[in-house]
């Protein structure tokens, strides 16, 4: 399926979004996630489902001053 990830098109085979951010190897813990513009906390992860054209963000947090 098609869906946009961090605003770049990418082909998944993942179904949720536990298993596409596994599959695009976004494996870090320290990660926050919105599909669609809605945040989705980590524990619904792997009961959120994802369609063809969805838009998933990623953001890690960044370190700095």
């Amino acid at each position: 399926m098609n869906i946009i990830v961090n605003a770049e098109p990418r082909d998944v085979a993942a179904e949720t979004l536990e298993e596409a951010l596994q599959e695009l190897e976004f494996t870090s813990p320290a990660i926050a996630t919105a599909v669609n513009g809605c945040f989705i906390p980590r524990e619904n992860y792997p009961d959120t489902p994802l369609s063809d054209g969805d838009r998933l963000e990623v953001l890690a947090p960044m370190q700095g001053g």
